[in-house]
């Protein structure tokens, strides 16, 4: 039987994820989650991890429940890293919990599966022709995350909700307003979106996509 490795751009284990992988793989499958952000403090994560000028951004969560916006190149060296370790560890497919696009990251053995890289195809099939709606935890991500959805058939339109703080639009907000411009169907765009969310953005009378309840389907099948 092989291990499992998890990173997340944060801090492990992350208790909103986890449970939602757990629902669907085997129970004596062994699990190693890590966090790019282990074991920093918020000072330490300021010298090392802050957004650059005009850098894309990402969003993660600590331990302590507070969240953290960091910068998107930074991470992604610091993640190649983590995963050698999750590999060195015996962990023989590694899931990054982070739909972030990632350009580099690679293992020797294992096997990495990057949420990035299954989503866009995978929704541009199951969406089809219909207008997709994408809610997303940072406004800045809008444009730089935009060039992983070319699968699309129709370019998808676009909203901000943090699944963190409770600064700018809620998700029901995000949610109806993209309804009311003709979306016909959401999709999450974070792992950090759980059931809680769907259900706030399903008031809205539309589809939604889970992006990590997608994602740990799909593992499951591989692991």
């Amino acid at each position: 039987m092989g291990k499992l490795g998890t990173l997340t751009i944060g801090q492990a284990p992350r208790a909103d994820i986890t449970p939602i992988l757990d629902t669907v793989l085997r129970l004596e499958l062994p699990r190693l989650h890590a966090g790019v952000l282990d074991g920093l403090s918020r000072e330490e994560i300021a010298r090392d991890f802050a957004p650059e000028a005009g850098g894309a951004l990402l969003i993660t969560k600590l331990l302590d429940g507070t969240s953290v916006v960091i910068d998107r190149q930074r991470t992604e060296r610091a993640a190649q890293t983590k995963l050698a370790a999750l590999e060195a560890a015996g962990c023989s497919t590694i899931l990054m919990l982070c739909t972030g696009h990632f350009a580099s990251l690679a293992t020797k053995r294992a096997r990495l599966i990057e949420p990035d890289r299954i989503l866009p195809p995978t929704v541009a099939a199951l969406v089809q022709d219909e207008q997709l709606g994408i809610i997303v935890p940072l406004a800045e991500q809008i444009s730089s995350e935009a060039g992983k959805w070319a699968p699309l058939a129709r370019p998808p339109i676009y909203a901000a909700a943090s699944p963190y703080s409770g600064n700018g639009l809620s998700v029901a907000e995000a949610a109806e307003a993209l309804a009311e411009r003709g979306a016909s169907v959401l999709l999450m765009d974070c792992m950090g979106f759980v059931e809680r969310h769907r259900q706030e953005a399903a008031a809205a009378g539309l589809p939604v996509i889970l992006s990590n309840a997608l994602i740990a389907k799909i593992v499951s099948e591989v692991v």
